[in-house]
């Protein structure tokens, strides 16, 4: 299962029987869980990562990834205040507990004040409601902080952090996975993005060049930033930096975007797979963000559904052709 490209699901933080259910229902290969409710303030233990591994297991599915930490595990490590240190042994912790528990991939991302959006509700095709930005409907962009973070800060902060946890990711067979700034604007709320665009993410990846040391491709994201989606992933997919793929887009760039579904947005979605299929991609895609449709659940189940089916049928075809 994991030597050839496939299609998981997930962004739930709650295994549930009912999302569990659902999701082998739909024949993928496994999950990701984002942000799971685990015990811990500061760190996770893997007692209860190996638990939530068993409990996806019983359902014939797999953890592809976890992405994403609770924020306040290493909030003050990105901003590099004085519980930076505290902080970074915790993740580090943390990475070895991933690896205890043969849970493969940590998705994380380097954006102290999160995602931003000026719009949850913006109707497109059919009346589906999707989230949007526009920097001219930006009520609020006062600091966030207490004080302005420059670039220059936050690439000295990450140097650090990856300098101190990729060596224990290497020993604990874990693989990080960096997401891309969301939206890629920098600053905004007084704090710097430096994840987000392309020179970023090769300065970031150049940082530290290891095999645990690699993307979580967010084909939306690379799609906000304005940048040539495909030939990028032929950038990254050569260097084997790819470890898992958000498969969504969205039309517009920065700064005027929203989401939308598959096939309606920036990237031509066929070719970006083929390139993934024929580059020899060994990882996993999943859904991202799906628009809301009619009578939908909070998590999506008819967006995803839809969105799953889409993946599945471009890989079909693509295997087909092969």
């Amino acid at each position: 299962m994991g030597d050839m490209m496939r299609i998981a699901t997930g962004q739930f933080n709650e295994p549930t029987t009912e999302l569990l259910s659902f999701a082998a229902q739909m024949g993928v290969s496994g999950i990701v869980l984002n942000t799971p409710r685990l015990p811990g303030e500061e760190r996770w233990e893997s007692r209860d990562l190996i638990r939530l591994r068993k409990r996806v297991e019983d359902f014939g599915l797999r953890i592809e990834s976890i992405e994403n930490v609770p924020t306040q595990f290493y909030d003050q490590a990105m901003l590099g205040t004085e519980e930076a240190w505290h902080q970074i042994k915790n993740y580090q912790h943390t990475i070895r507990s991933l690896g205890e528990a043969e849970i493969p991939i940590l998705g994380y991302h380097w954006m102290p004040n999160g995602v931003w959006r000026t719009s949850k509700t913006t109707p497109t095709r059919g009346g589906a409601l999707v989230t949007a930005f526009d920097m001219n409907k930006l009520v609020d962009n006062h600091n966030t902080h207490a004080s302005d973070f420059d670039a220059d800060r936050l690439w000295a902060t990450y140097e650090t952090f990856t300098h101190a946890v990729l060596p224990v990711a290497e020993e604990s067979g874990v693989r990080l996975a960096l997401h891309p700034d969301d939206p890629p604007i920098s600053p905004l709320g007084g704090v710097a993005r430096i994840m987000s665009s392309l020179k970023g993410f090769k300065k970031a990846m150049a940082i530290a060049d290891s095999p645990n040391n690699g993307l979580d491709f967010c084909m939306g994201c690379w799609s906000e930033m304005g940048e040539d989606v495909i030939s990028t992933i032929e950038h990254f997919l050569s260097k084997d930096q790819i470890f898992y793929m958000h498969f969504r887009d969205v039309q517009g760039t920065v700064p005027t975007f929203n989401e939308c579904f598959l096939g309606d947005g920036n990237v031509d979605i066929v070719e970006a797979m083929r390139t993934l299929y024929r580059g020899g991609f060994t990882g996993f895609l999943i859904d991202d963000h799906v628009p809301h449709m009619t009578n939908d659940t909070p998590w999506g189940h008819r967006g995803r559904a839809l969105a799953t089916g889409q993946m599945m049928g471009i890989l079909a075809a693509l295997e087909a052709e092969s």
